[in-house]
């Protein structure tokens, strides 16, 4: 389950007591939230300098590098390949994938 995110105030709220020598359960007690959500702040602070949110990198991309080389390879040497052709295509860079012939490395998704 998602929840809001911490405002400004109880953020800097978290980090003045840890600055101050406090230990993270009374802290948590104090301000009456997690334990580790009052541990998530001081790791960010330590490892990043702010306790903002920070920026994600964005959408995981579908294929790896190792899966896009390999398409890559395969219409180079093959250009007239069609799309369920590709689909069905074994990462040995020699074989398609045939109605009962599976092949021992696992198709390129």
């Amino acid at each position: 389950m998602k929840t809001k995110e911490l405002s400004k105030d109880l953020r800097d709220r978290i980090m003045s007591r840890n600055r101050s020598g406090e230990q993270y359960k009374t802290i948590s007690a104090a301000l009456q939230v997690p334990k580790s959500t009052v541990a998530s702040v001081i790791f960010k602070w330590k490892n990043f300098g702010t306790a903002r949110t920070l920026h994600r990198a964005g959408r995981p991309s579908k294929l790896s590098n190792w899966g896009r080389r390999a398409l890559v390879r395969v219409v180079t040497k093959h250009p007239m390949v069609t799309l369920t052709e590709l689909q069905f295509f074994c990462g040995d860079g020699k074989t398609f994938q045939k109605d009962n012939y599976i092949c021992s490395t696992p198709p390129i998704r």
